[in-house]
């Protein structure tokens, strides 16, 4: 099988489950729109929840380098899922208990009375939520991993329609509570459909993936792969924090600009980011540098197809999907006129993260982790001198110019690594080469 019809096969289910989980997002936030402190309530507690579970997410990332290279030897398969189980939990448990301190926090911080008030048992289930997914032992990215991405599809839709349908029935009657309630309830149905597809396949057969005894140093080179590919995550979260932060200085309008645009991106983006993890198997599973690197070449081609076409639907409908996110004729207008910025960084972005789910796959997800910090930290420390002479037309360039950057260094690193691949200083793959 080619790299791009192995890619492209994987990624068209992840792209459909992501699509399906970001409309499901979207019914969320427009339920919790009729309730303005509920809404502030929830972007509070979110801001600490939606780094916690892309950490879970990431981390688990982490296990599909080294399961995909045995995905046909289930004695070899089924220890790593077990591994895999006990860095989520650990992971899991950190993000929990920071979203359950959010009131605490939250009154440290000096956020008003009414707002913490409003909390009310959000905060631990949200908690929970972060728990559930945990516990769920990274199924999702085992599926995609041993070649079950169709499998991941039906987990995201049956999580959406859960999440959806429990959101309009209960937030209504029950406030921000209902709303945790039912992503609550949509985690457990995601993970328990993901868990019921993983234990289905024929590979797994007699063969139990709960956690057993610990192996601390199998958990601990995962680790190695899975903590710095969410420490990536975590990075381009603060950081375009300060770039909202450094926009909102420029006033309501231009904030109103750039949540548009911002918007609009993850849509755009959606199709990369499904390419980039299903990319992640073929690289892992190469047999040469040459192998490795037509795999990451396949990515590049089919992500920057998929973000052509995305991008194809705000440069054509324009005002029209524009006018579903404001209402402001002078706030559309500018955000039609750096729709091209907007393009142009969706696809650099979508570059970088192929380059760095290469490096992902190669278990070398530090080298990725410091271009991060270098680049990423270089635009948090220009977003306010940017912002005052160039305002929000030049951060947005600068944007482009770091995703750019990154795309070259971890482009660089990976013809570097991928130099190893098939070396017997890294035999069959099973060992970590990280250093």
């Amino acid at each position: 099988m080619t790299p791009y019809r192995a890619i492209l096969g994987a990624a068209v289910p992840l792209y459909l489950s992501s699509v399906a989980s970001m409309a499901g997002s979207l019914v969320t936030v427009s339920v919790l729109g009729r309730h303005a402190t509920a809404t502030l309530a929830a972007a509070l507690v979110g801001a600490v929840a939606t780094p916690a579970i892309a950490a879970v997410t990431g981390v688990m990332r982490g296990l599909m380098p080294f399961l995909a290279p045995v995905r046909d030897d289930a004695d070899a398969a089924v220890p790593i899922m077990r591994d895999a189980r006990w860095l989520a939990i650990a992971v899991g448990v950190t993000g929990a208990l920071a979203a359950a301190c959010v009131p605490v926090i939250a009154r440290i911080g000096g956020v008003p009375g009414e707002v913490v008030g409003e909390l009310g048992l959000y905060p631990a289930l949200t908690a929970l939520e972060i728990l559930v997914r945990a516990l769920a032992g990274g199924a999702t990215s085992a599926l995609v991993a041993l070649g079950r991405s169709r499998m991941v599809l039906w987990s995201g839709l049956s999580a959406t329609a859960v999440a959806v349908t429990l959101t309009a029935a209960l937030v209504p009657p029950l406030g921000l509570t209902g709303a945790g309630i039912a992503e609550v309830a949509s985690a457990c149905v995601g993970a328990a459909v993901a868990n019921v597809c993983l234990r289905r396949l024929p590979l797994l057969r007699g063969h139990s993936t709960r956690p057993g005894r610990p192996r601390p140093k199998e958990i601990l080179d995962m680790a190695r792969v899975g903590l710095p590919l969410a420490g990536t995550v975590l990075v381009k979260f603060a950081v375009l924090g300060v770039v909202a932060f450094a926009v909102a200085r420029l006033g309501t309008g231009d904030g109103a600009v750039h949540a548009v645009l911002n918007s609009l991106i993850g849509f755009v983006m959606v199709a990369s980011i499904s390419v980039a993890q299903a990319s992640i198997p073929v690289v892992a599973r190469a047999a040469d540098p040459r192998e490795a690197r037509r795999a990451v070449r396949a990515a590049l081609v089919i992500a920057l197809a998929g973000a052509s076409a995305g991008a194809a639907v705000p440069a054509v409908a324009g005002g029209g999907l524009v006018g579903l996110f404001t209402g402001d004729a002078a706030v559309a207008g500018r955000v039609l006129g750096m729709l091209p910025l907007m393009i142009l960084a969706a696809m650099a972005d979508g570059c970088q993260a192929v380059t760095g789910f290469g490096l992902t796959a190669l278990r070398r997800s530090s080298a990725s982790l410091t271009y991060f910090a270098i680049l990423y930290g270089l635009l948090a420390l220009a977003a306010f001198p940017v912002a005052a002479t160039a305002g929000l037309t030049g951060l947005w360039t600068a944007r482009i110019a770091v995703n750019l950057l990154l795309v070259a260094a971890q482009g660089a690193g990976f013809l570097r690594y991928s130099a190893l691949v098939g070396s017997p200083a890294v035999p069959g793959r099973t060992a970590p080469v990280q250093g």
